[in-house]
């Protein structure tokens, strides 16, 4: 094989700096793309139809490092996969009710929406934050996919036990989705991985990285712009909302943070349930919200892509402190 030359290897030093820079700066970076969304929404939702493959790019560069032997180990020992669903989908819905209701009860349709911003399944855009900081991507993967998986149950049994509200959830697109936008590329890098016998993961993930920080980017933006026209007409009471799901999706980190320590997992498998303890798949929420409520009981669903980002970015950081990880750092056990 060719060896690159000095201006070849200069150009590929600098991009993966490049690369480097967005995942070291994602919080400010996230906080951009949240006020540029709402600043230039019309603009910035015409990336929605590219979302899909960004969302794949950025699964197939985070998996690169992974085999499917990881994938194996995750399903054989599916402890922390169960932990971070019951906590996700059972204990903080729970929680979500009991202070929506204390809190907010005078608007029912406000806490319906809180409600139901906490019964969707895991994020997808979850496995890119533990890919990114080191985590254990096998068993992101499985939790999103079980997660995914059991939603077409928990939610509606969620809101009807404690709304007593009747609904119905499509599982197909929704699991449709998962699969090729997050599922099959990453399958698709481990795979690759293995038959390259670790050379994508030492050599081509690092050159792809920089292309999927600007994916993440992009994604995060065009995320966003759903959350605008519902900051144009703003009271008291949905400030008082926007405070609510900032502070409480922020100790859902915190809550994965001391479950995974509780249980001693390792720092890879923390990083993983940290993200999918925090993070909600908002687009389904969004959807379920269209679909069978009231306009009002969008606002808290479609408000958390607001803070969603910028805690995932934000909590990062903390881990550095914490957990000794960062952005392409060495993956530990």
């Amino acid at each position: 094989m060719r060896r690159p030359r000095e201006g070849e290897k200069s150009i590929v030093t600098t991009w993966q700096a490049f690369g480097r820079f967005i995942g070291a700066h994602m919080a400010p970076i996230a906080i951009g793309c949240v006020v540029a969304a709402c600043v230039f929404p019309a603009q910035l939702s015409c990336l929605k139809p590219a979302v899909p493959w960004l969302f794949a790019l950025v699964s197939f560069q985070g998996a690169l490092t992974n085999g499917l032997h990881n994938l194996v180990h995750a399903v054989r020992h599916p402890l922390p996969m169960v932990a971070t669903i019951i906590l996700a989908s059972v204990v903080m819905p729970v929680v979500a009710f009991v202070l929506a209701e204390a809190l907010f009860g005078s608007s029912p349709n406000l806490v319906t929406g809180l409600v139901l911003e906490y019964s969707v399944p895991v994020a997808a855009i979850s496995t890119m934050w533990v890919a990114m900081y080191g985590g254990d991507v096998a068993q992101g993967l499985a939790t999103l996919m079980v997660s995914s998986l059991l939603a077409p149950a928990t939610i509606p049994a969620t809101l009807q036990i404690l709304l007593g509200h009747a609904v119905h959830v499509d599982a197909g697109p929704m699991m449709l989705s998962v699969v090729m936008t997050v599922a099959l590329p990453a399958l698709c890098g481990m795979l690759l991985n293995d038959l390259t016998r670790g050379w994508a993961g030492s050599s081509l993930s690092p050159v792809v990285m920089p292309a999927a920080r600007v994916a993440i980017v992009l994604v995060i933006a065009s995320n966003a712009t759903g959350a605008a026209p519902y900051l144009t007409h703003l009271t008291p009471q949905l400030v008082g909302v926007l405070a609510f799901i900032l502070v409480f999706a922020s100790t859902g980190y915190l809550a994965g943070l001391a479950l995974a320590r509780r249980m001693g997992q390792s720092v890879p498998s923390t990083v993983a349930m940290v993200f999918q303890c925090g993070m909600r798949n908002i687009s389904c929420g969004a959807v379920i919200a269209a679909q069978f409520f009231p306009a009002q009981v969008m606002f808290p669903v479609v408000a958390g892509t607001l803070f969603q980002q910028v805690l995932a970015a934000t909590y990062g950081k903390l881990m550095g402190r914490l957990l000794g990880v960062a952005p392409d750092a060495p993956v530990r056990s």
